[in-house]
């Protein structure tokens, strides 16, 4: 029997207010129920914000730096748990040891990070134009925070909201994904047993249906979403009716150009990285490969000899390269892109199926794939498929390679690969994206840099590093007159010509 699990809302565990339940399966072996979450309702996120609204005077008047211990209490509880969380989460969404291990230590990170900022919530002083008076701005928290997550980084990326939010002095409704609640479930946990006060971090698990009753509830005062473009959109407008601040981390078709003068060998492993790690499930996988005409053959053909080596299977067992795709849904949409580019006119050099091996067929398994004769306009080149589907374009310029790529309604990640440093500087300001990566793949963000996009990936706001804390607090200007009489600010006080 499956375990049943519950709702973390002011400092206890709860079944959902409906009493119903959803199972949570392993992708890699859908008859491997891993467990029952709470359904919930708007009654539950009623009760959720409540708590939070409730232990927002407390939790903001504690001394920041005793936030921050709390944290650093949390990264060591991580360190402690790192392999067994690891081995839940690829159990959950399928990704292999190796990178959910990766995954936990970037929670890690960011835990540690946030703490030491604690120490470091600057606010500024500023000179006045009058004598005697002194100008200064402060942060304050926000208030409740609801932040909704996705599932392919199940806990890195929630820390990426959670911890900065609570370091900041915010209170939480946590919304996991419904494909990641037992790995929502964990980080809850590890929380609680670090010493987060009651209703200061509160978990409901649920659908979309959550999630948006978390947007419209009146005492959430921010938004913080990762996940699909289309949801972010409809999220976006959600919030502003209600003017309440929005922080949007959506889809990307990033690109990863290969001029002619670039290391090929290094090339080659950073383009089967970024396209098939995470069984291209990540908001910054390379889906699209730009390369100059003169290498494009001997490259395609060394990323076809090496994608053949790649080992599909459960992530927890030894030697896995590729993992399972999240569900069913995920496996039609990427098979359905497999005709899309046929028609269109691409050439599907190698993979384009699921595998014939036996023991694969419980999973949701799609084979490495690479597409060549791909065109800028072509779906294969503008949306995105979220699977391990790799579309190569041909350029004959540094030139033409920018307008491809900057050719796509998304904005998230970008990527060059060149010996020419003058490329590699213009390719910093040239491509239109919120990162770019020199000599490196599309993929590889640090937890202490900022991390967002521009256009329909993201709304201005960033995850992660310093500027994740501009939207986690508000700043509230402050004038002290000591001269003991009133002075008007904004007069015309000049003296006559």
């Amino acid at each position: 029997m499956a375990d049943l699990f519950k709702n973390y809302i002011d400092g206890t565990w709860q079944a959902a207010t409906p009493g119903t339940t959803f199972a949570s399966r392993n992708p890699a072996s859908f008859q491997d129920v891993i467990g029952h979450f709470p359904a919930s309702g708007p009654a539950d996120v009623d009760d959720a914000a409540a708590a939070a609204q409730d232990a927002f005077p407390a939790w903001s008047s504690t001394p920041a730096p005793e936030r921050g211990r709390i944290l650093k209490r949390v990264g060591d509880l991580l360190l402690e748990r790192k392999n067994d969380l690891a081995d839940a989460m690829t159990r959950e969404m399928g990704k292999p040891l190796s990178e959910t291990r990766g995954d936990v230590q970037e929670a890690i990170d960011t835990a540690y990070y946030a703490a030491s900022e604690t120490r470091r919530l600057f606010g500024h002083t500023v000179p006045s134009e009058l004598p005697d008076k002194f100008n200064m701005t402060i942060r304050r928290p926000v208030g409740v925070c609801g932040l909704i997550t996705a599932w392919n980084f199940p806990i890195a990326v929630p820390t990426w909201k959670i911890f900065p939010a609570l370091a900041a002095g915010n209170t939480i409704v946590f919304k996991p994904s419904e494909e990641s609640p037992h790995c929502g479930a964990l980080l809850v946990e590890v929380l609680e047993d670090a010493g987060v006060p009651a209703g200061v971090i509160n978990l409901v698990q649920g659908d979309g249906t959550v999630g948006g009753a978390v947007v419209e509830h009146p005492s959430v005062d921010a938004v913080s979403f990762t996940g699909s473009t289309e949801v972010g959109k409809k999220i976006g407008a959600t919030c502003g009716r209600l003017n309440k601040p929005l922080s949007l981390e959506m889809g990307g078709k990033n690109p990863m150009i290969v001029m002619a003068d670039a290391d090929l060998d290094l090339a080659l492993e950073g383009v089967l990285w970024g396209a098939y790690g995470t069984t291209g499930q990540r908001c910054t996988a390379t889906s699209r490969l730009i390369v100059h005409e003169d290498v494009h053959d001997e490259l395609v053909g060394r990323i076809q000899d090496a994608a053949e080596g790649l080992t599909l299977g459960d992530g927890r067992e030894e030697g896995v390269d590729v993992g399972p795709l999240i569900n069913e849904s995920a496996l039609k949409k990427v098979q359905s892109y497999m005709q899309i580019g046929q028609d269109e006119g691409a050439t599907l050099v190698f993979g384009g199926t699921t595998p014939d091996n036996p023991d694969l067929q419980d999973g949701y398994f799609f084979e490495p794939t690479l597409f060549t004769g791909v065109t800028p306009n072509m779906r294969l080149a503008q949306e995105e498929i979220f699977g391990p589907v790799l579309s190569v374009l041909t350029v004959s310029s540094y030139e033409e390679a920018v307008t491809v790529a900057n050719n796509t309604d998304y904005g998230l990640s970008s990527s060059i690969y060149t010996e020419n440093v003058r490329h590699a500087f213009q390719a910093m300001h040239d491509l239109e994206a919120g990162i770019t990566y020199v000599n490196g793949p599309t993929i590889g963000a640090e937890a202490h840099m900022p991390f967002g996009g521009v256009k329909d990936t993201g709304n201005g706001h960033r995850d992660g590093g310093w500027e994740v804390f501009d939207f986690y607090t508000e700043t509230k200007t402050v004038y002290v007159d000591y001269s003991g009489q009133l002075q008007k600010a904004q007069m015309d006080n000049a003296p006559d010509a």
